[in-house]
């Protein structure tokens, strides 16, 4: 039988277990111990959905599986949100220079700063996920909201920045960048420095 923890080979001695179930409820304890979530399972290759969890729970070990675990712990999600938190203070200062890139021709420059802001986003709203898994994380608010109302709230602007580029609209990215989005970006830059 193989264990791998995040592609990592690991050394498991299984002791009672005799089911694919107690194999996962073991690895469920050792997880808790360690602050961590199991977020992923493949057993010999298949994904193990929801769906269909408890028929694979129930199969008898024949000792020849191949169990892949991916797992976050407590301190990697603190760990990117301090990350983040770096990111987006440095990007609320780029952010605030895409109106003068964009008049003065520095597109590339302009759309090199709109690129590591969609990429950024895109990154905190899965480590604000990842969160979840952990209680200590759920009190987080941004500018007084949970992630997700600080969001549902952001993403109308950033819909109309998106536009407003397609449209070639400087004066409305330059706009909405300095007003609508840098504050933004340091509002969340704040509420992770402070976790």
């Amino acid at each position: 039988m193989e264990f791998y923890i995040n592609d990592e080979k690991i050394d498991v001695s299984l002791e009672d277990e005799r089911t694919v179930g107690d194999v996962l409820k073991s690895l469920e304890l050792t997880c808790q111990e360690n602050e961590a979530e199991v977020i992923g399972i493949q057993i010999d290759g298949q994904k193990v959905t929801a769906e269909i969890f408890d028929e694979i729970a129930q199969k008898e070990l024949s000792g020849k599986e191949k169990f892949e675990f991916s797992v976050i712990t407590k301190k990697a999600v603190f760990e990117s949100f301090k990350r983040l938190s770096e990111l987006f203070r440095d990007l609320s200062a780029k952010m605030e220079s895409v109106p003068l890139e964009l008049q003065t021709g520095r597109d590339k420059e302009a759309h090199s700063a709109i690129k590591v802001l969609a990429d950024s986003i895109e990154d905190f709203c899965h480590v604000a996920t990842l969160s979840s898994l952990f209680s200590d994380f759920t009190e987080i608010k941004i500018n007084g909201m949970e992630f997700s109302a600080f969001f549902a709230d952001f993403q109308p602007i950033l819909k109309d920045f998106e536009d407003a580029l397609k449209n070639n609209d400087t004066v409305t990215v330059g706009d909405l960048a300095e007003y609508e989005i840098c504050p933004r970006l340091i509002s969340i830059a704040e509420t992770l420095e402070n976790i």
